[in-house]
């Protein structure tokens, strides 16, 4: 490495294995990758965070600081289009309070829309980066995170048909791995094949009108499968076939933008109402017109952009006759309470299908 610096990020879903490579093949740093998340991490987060600031806050500041007891010197942390953009100084001065000595480097600080002050941001990791490799990186480290979507998609959708219990989880989990150490893009991308193919050879006991539920909401809640105590999967083990639109892939890397949006649910939503809350009354409606069985919305305690969605998805339940069960997570939330829950919104939606 051409940097003695080891740097960690927050955990977020499946995508740091794209993260850690970016930042070591392309800013040629070592990145520290902290243990996933249980429920140390967001007890020591909750322990220091603000009372009211919402769910993500404590589990990646709880994060962070098992990067740091991990080794990690330096910390690099997102930016947002919500209370997520003041995130970081706030975890910061939580951090140096705590008595941890590191180097932060905020990316809000950056985000100006030019090409030039993000690479401010990578110049304070490492100011000898080279420019070709970190562009080169970072095309590989998107289309791993694009890939990670598209096998994570494959595998919500199927894993509760598989005639062999596990064998869908065993091969997601190997590809995850192999994601994490890939040291090239040729590794990437016989990775990525590997895994659908060997996906496509499971076999399966699916009926032919299996219920599918689509699983909408808050963007970094409804991806991670510690932060919603792993829906897709409680759902996919009921013998649902389970889709979500909003990732990396569909949010951030092919966004259609929400203007496109707008033209489909203009009777629905006239303005533009924060970081997911467009795309989701998109996905919900488009959801509703495909047939499916039953909506699910996720989001943190206190998230106001996906409390004002609420309403109206509402009224989409109404005029197409769809069911939503409105799962709200803060670092108290039950794994049993919310189990109960899911049972009884199965039963329904089974029950309604009969029927229908």
């Amino acid at each position: 490495m051409e940097s003695n610096k080891k740097v960690a990020f927050p955990r977020i879903a499946n995508y740091n294995c794209a993260i850690k490579y970016i930042l070591e093949k392309g800013m040629e740093v070592r990145c520290i990758l902290q243990p996933e998340m249980t429920k140390r991490t967001i007890e020591i987060g909750a322990k220091y965070s603000p009372d009211y600031v919402c769910t993500p806050f404590k589990s990646s500041l709880g994060s962070m600081i098992e990067a740091l007891e991990a080794g990690a010197d330096s910390i690099m942390m997102t930016n947002g289009v919500c209370r997520l953009g003041y995130y970081g100084e706030l975890q910061e001065q939580i951090l140096r309070d705590l008595g941890y000595q590191f180097e932060f480097v905020n990316l809000s600080e950056y985000t100006t829309g030019k090409v030039k002050d993000y690479l401010k941001a990578v110049k304070r990791i490492n100011p000898k980066y080279s420019f070709p490799k970190l562009m080169l990186a970072l095309k590989d480290g998107l289309a791993m995170a694009e890939y990670v979507d598209n096998v994570t998609e494959e595998y919500y959708k199927n894993c509760g048909f598989e005639q062999e219990k596990g064998a869908f989880r065993k091969v997601f989990r190997q590809f995850l791995t192999e994601m994490e150490t890939a040291r090239s893009r040729g590794e990437i991308d016989a990775g990525y094949r590997e895994a659908m193919q060997r996906m496509g050879r499971i076999p399966l006991d699916k009926p032919e009108w299996p219920l599918r539920v689509g699983v909408i909401g808050e963007f970094f809640t409804v991806m991670d499968p510690f932060s919603n105590l792993e829906v897709e999967q409680k759902l996919a083990d009921m013998g649902v076939e389970v889709h979500r639109w909003m990732n990396v892939k569909n949010r951030m890397l092919h966004y259609s933008g929400e203007k496109n949006m707008n033209v489909k649910i203009r009777e629905l939503c006239t303005y533009e109402m924060g970081p997911t809350s467009t795309a989701n009354i998109w996905c919900a409606k488009d959801y509703a017109e495909q047939g499916f069985d039953g909506l699910i919305h996720v989001k943190s305690a206190g998230c106001t952009p996906e409390i004002d969605v609420m309403p109206v998805l509402q009224r989409i339940s109404e005029e197409y006759k769809i069911p939503v069960l409105y799962l709200t997570y803060d670092s108290q939330t039950s794994d049993v309470g919310m189990m109960t829950r899911l049972e009884a919104f199965y039963d329904m939606i089974e029950m309604r299908k009969k029927v229908v």
